[in-house]
């Protein structure tokens, strides 16, 4: 099998995964392995949800490029694109990944700063006198 390329994206953040068949299972994101780079249990957790979901814990060579955004977004980011390339390779997985909710791409973003106030939603002092 032929490397593979699936993208995913959650705020501002993109991450580009290359998956093929392996016999080391290796799991690479930005050239560091996972649990070095997510270092928090919850992110990895994330990060690794459409494996452990699926329960497909080996078996397959993954290398992660993830650019923008802060470490919880590359997360989501990384969790997504996963769930693509697993939902591609192996037919079987996909009600149980739409069952949790892993193709579904996060659409929440910063809210915009609008002129006239300090910040998205915050508004100065009012005085009435």
């Amino acid at each position: 099998m032929a490397q593979e390329n699936y993208i995913g994206r959650r705020k501002t953040s993109t991450a580009r995964l290359y998956i093929k068949n392996g016999s080391e299972s290796s799991f690479i994101v930005n050239g560091k392995p996972i649990e070095e780079y997510f270092n928090t249990k919850a992110r990895l957790n994330i990060a690794i949800m459409p494996l452990t979901v699926t329960g497909i814990e080996e078996s397959y060579d993954i290398k992660v490029t993830v650019r923008g955004g802060g470490v919880t977004g590359q997360a989501g980011a990384v969790s997504l694109a996963l769930a693509r390339a697993l939902d591609e390779l192996n037919e079987d997985v996909h009600s149980v990944l739409k069952e949790h909710g892993l193709l579904t791409r996060d659409d929440r973003m910063v809210e915009r700063k609008k002129y006239g106030q300090p910040k998205a939603r915050k508004k100065f002092q009012f005085s009435k006198r």
